[in-house]
């Protein structure tokens, strides 16, 4: 997958795996990743869909109406992406966390629907349910950080709340902010979900 990754000057910080948007790259989230540890190491994904132009880390058949085989494949090769990751850049496999936006996040989600505990913890900016059609496995141990716009277009508030409910029924320790705006990230969202990682991690 492409990528670009940026070493950290702390061994003990997280490598942070960061998954952006519909129409990003894999440098869209890298000051965010700054934002929450600057001694963290920075692991940029691009997503290897692509939807009129805009890479996506997986195809849609419409808004909200995921393509569930295509996620199903494309959330398999990211799950072995960071593991080959982890071997040729030299960092922690099992210190690894995920911060997504909107597409992303909601690729993220489904590692945990899908797999299980790919990585110690995610923070989800406006992530969706990325499918109903599985038992999602023991996700004991694993914190995840969900943040929410109470008039977000994209992601309607049942969404959110529904994804929290999922993952806290497997096991997961799941906090959520909301804020009174739509599917932007807002100043107040990033600081927030630094505080999060300050805490949890």
């Amino acid at each position: 997958m492409e990528h670009v990754f940026i070493k950290g000057s702390n061994e003990q910080a997280p490598t942070f795996l960061l998954l952006h948007g519909t129409g990003g790259n894999e440098k869209d989230l890298l000051g965010l990743g700054r934002e929450m540890n600057p001694e963290a190491s920075l692991l940029g994904v691009r997503g290897s869909e692509v939807e009129n132009g805009m890479p996506r880390f997986f195809k849609r058949l419409g808004m909200g109406v995921f393509d569930l085989d295509n996620l199903e494949l494309r959330t398999k090769e990211l799950a072995a992406f960071i593991d080959e990751a982890a071997k040729e850049y030299d960092f922690d496999r099992d210190n690894v966390i995920a911060i997504g936006y909107s597409n992303g996040a909601n690729i993220a989600a489904n590692l945990f629907f899908q797999i299980g505990k790919v990585v110690k913890g995610a923070i989800l900016h406006h992530p969706m349910i990325p499918r109903e059609d599985v038992t999602l496995p023991d996700l004991t141990g694993l914190r995840v950080f969900i943040t929410a716009g109470e008039n977000d277009q994209m992601c309607p508030i049942e969404q959110s709340t529904g994804l929290k409910d999922y993952l806290e029924d497997a096991g997961a320790d799941v906090k959520m902010y909301w804020h009174q705006y739509g599917h932007q990230l807002t100043m107040d969202e990033v600081q927030a979900a630094k505080e999060w990682v300050e805490r949890s991690f």
